[in-house]
This record gives structure tokens, C-alpha cells and sequence, in this order.
């Protein structure tokens, strides 16, 4: 499973980082980045809470 950002797109909401703050984070440039990149399956449903409430739809969870 994998997490990309569209830093073109991300506006650096942080809306991602309120549903999971130990996997993203808001930088000083304002844009989302992620702390890890491994995911568990127990991780899968908040990845995907996080994609669809994207405002920018900046966020893609791949298999």
C-alpha cells in the first residue's frame, strides 16, 4: 500500500494530519508530507478517510 501527494495541488488544509498525525504532517512550506511510508493493513481505513476527505484531491492510496 502506498501514499502519494499531488504537491501541485495540496494546499496544506492539514486535514490529513487530524486524522492521522503520526503518518502526516504539515510543513513550514505548507505543504503535506508524510513521516512514514509504511502502512499496515490496520492503517488502510484512516488512508482512505484521509484521501476521500482531501479537499484538494492531492492524496492517491495505491495497492
Amino acid at each position: 500500500m502506498k501514499i502519494t501527494i499531488d504537491t501541485d495541488v495540496c494546499t496544506g488544509h492539514g486535514i490529513c494530519e487530524s486524522i492521522r498525525e503520526d503518518i502526516f504532517e504539515v510543513g513550514d512550506d505548507g505543504l503535506v508530507h508524510l513521516l512514514t511510508t509504511e502502512f499496515t493493513e490496520d492503517d488502510r481505513e484512516d488512508l482512505m478517510d484521509a484521501v476521500d476527505q482531501c479537499p484538494t484531491q492531492a492524496l492517491r492510496l495505491e495497492d
